[in-house]
């Protein structure tokens, strides 16, 4: 959540971030026909429409003539302003038929493939319920920091065209710029007496968890909840915990996941602050004020996920806003089963890498919990085009 680090859950626990960011795949685009994708028929898109409106509200920003995404396939701004306006008239109340006209009439799929291969690795994140307090006491030891006033981001673009898009972050100590204070160093009081604690919680392996899924809530000691969302990073690498824990023999490949990671976590006291500090990452929080208590955690593109239809993607490929067709399966309470739906790239994350490669965020509370944890599922996507980005391609 934009910031969500996707943090997200198996592979991220478990693999990392996948292709090292100097490694380009060959991405091909190929047209096919909605019938050919399995399952549209059947799928209600209405809360994919209404999730799509809210991204327009971004799109319809970016100057007329600007490119959407890297490739080429993309278009344009105005391509994309012309299939927002046709939304207008979609909402909540609308027919599922209506929704689906809507997409067929201005959306062309594209099936995508990463080096000649369809398939991807498919995750689950969600937005976790905390215990906490605004003032440190009894129980509530452990800090959510904000960002702090020395850390310095460096936008590598300006310095070489070839490095556009990426950046570093740091701290600048006397005529050094040097990297920033890792995960061990912050939670041994590197930020202590800086006023950066905007609340406490009473668990660091839960705040741990809070800062992969890179939002979630917070509930106060006075019964009130709080939304608090990704605000920075320390720029230092991810480190997937579950790799460690297989490592060192305590999981294994098959058994691991989020409960599996936490459990052990719980039940290794004295081993788990140096496995955590392995994951020199370290995010900064933020309250979100703004959020309406329905609305879901706020995404990359700064606009409120929607659960079950938001996807966290690789913007290098996938540009946010874009519909995106997925074909892959889900570990409902019942078992293993085809997930088939359209969803919106509206968010994205350290660990989320690759051309095929996606993030579903299934919202808040246990039965989300229960699916985003154990979800690590082959299967595959196909992102919808404005057509009028082919007319003037």
């Amino acid at each position: 959540m934009k910031r969500l680090l996707a943090l997200w859950l198996p592979v991220a626990l478990l693999f990392g971030c996948g292709k090292g960011d100097d490694v380009q795949p060959q991405v091909e685009f190929e047209p096919i026909p909605y019938e050919k994708l399995e399952g549209w028929q059947s799928d209600n898109p209405l809360a994919a429409a209404v999730a799509f409106k809210r991204s327009c509200e971004k799109l319809l920003r970016r100057p007329s003539q600007s490119t959407i995404g890297k490739h080429d396939v993309y278009g344009t701004a105005d391509d994309w302003r012309l299939a927002c306006n046709a939304a207008g008239d979609l909402s909540e109340s609308s027919q599922p038929e209506d929704a689906r006209r809507f997409f067929e009439a201005w959306f062309q799929p594209f099936a995508i493939t990463s080096d000649g291969d369809n398939e991807g690795l498919f995750t689950g994140y969600y937005e976790p319920l905390l215990e906490g307090s605004k003032s440190r006491n009894g129980a509530y030891e452990v800090p959510l920091h904000l960002p702090p006033g020395d850390l310095v981001k460096v936008d590598l673009g300006k310095f070489d065209p070839d490095l556009e898009g990426r950046s570093i972050r740091g701290r600048i100590e006397g005529q050094e710029f040097i990297p920033y204070h890792s995960r061990d160093d912050i939670v041994s009081g590197a930020l202590a007496e800086r006023d950066l604690e905007f609340v406490w919680v009473d668990d660091e392996i839960e705040k741990f968890f809070l800062q992969i899924q890179g939002s979630g809530q917070v509930r106060l000691d006075d019964g009130t909840v709080i939304r608090v969302g990704y605000a920075d990073q320390n720029g230092l690498p991810y480190r997937a915990i579950g790799r460690d824990l297989i490592e060192i023999g305590a999981l294994t490949p098959e058994n691991v996941s989020l409960q599996s990671i936490r459990e052990w976590l719980k039940d290794n006291p004295d081993r788990a602050r140096e496995i955590m500090a392995r994951n020199k990452s370290y995010i900064f929080f933020q309250e979100n004020t703004e959020l309406d208590p329905n609305d879901g955690p706020l995404g990359a593109q700064s606009v409120p996920l929607t659960a079950g239809r938001s996807l966290a993607v690789d913007p290098r490929h996938i540009p946010l806003g874009s519909p995106v067709w997925l074909d892959t399966s889900a570990p409902w309470p019942s078992g293993e089963q085809p997930l088939r739906r359209l969803m919106i790239a509206q968010d994205t994350g350290g660990a989320i890498k690759g051309a095929v490669r996606g993030d579903v965020f299934w919202g808040a509370g246990e039965r989300a919990e229960a699916i985003a944890g154990h979800m690590k599922s082959k299967g595959r996507y196909f992102v919808l085009v404005p057509r009028a980005a082919l007319r003037t391609s």
